[in-house]
């Protein structure tokens, strides 16, 4: 399961492997930012507060828009971020800079 927290709606979900966050959010309907899908405009980052151990490594573009800090923080790219295991629970938060 996946809970996801946007700009107004949250929503539960099911955390369906080879996913983003992203693509979670939108098919639950939650007003998640986002503009660009790439991993550019990181108006989809996001907080994992739990089951960052089930989703796949940070990409390239992550490490790219990401300082360490944020990512050691447990900020994600909503459109980055992929399922990998849906075993257990995945709480996001969007947190764009603006």
């Amino acid at each position: 399961m996946i809970e996801l927290k946007g700009r107004t709606k949250s929503a539960e979900a099911e955390a369906e492997s080879g996913l983003t966050i992203l693509d979670v959010a939108l098919k639950a309907d939650v007003d998640w930012g986002f503009s660009c899908t790439r991993g550019t405009c990181a108006r989809c980052r996001c907080l994992i507060e739990e089951g960052a151990e089930f989703l796949e490594p940070v990409t390239d573009a992550e490490w790219d828009r990401l300082e360490q800090e944020e990512l050691d923080e447990g900020y994600r790219l909503g459109c980055q971020a992929m399922i990998k295991d849906n075993a257990g629970t995945i709480r996001a938060v969007n947190k764009p800079y603006f």
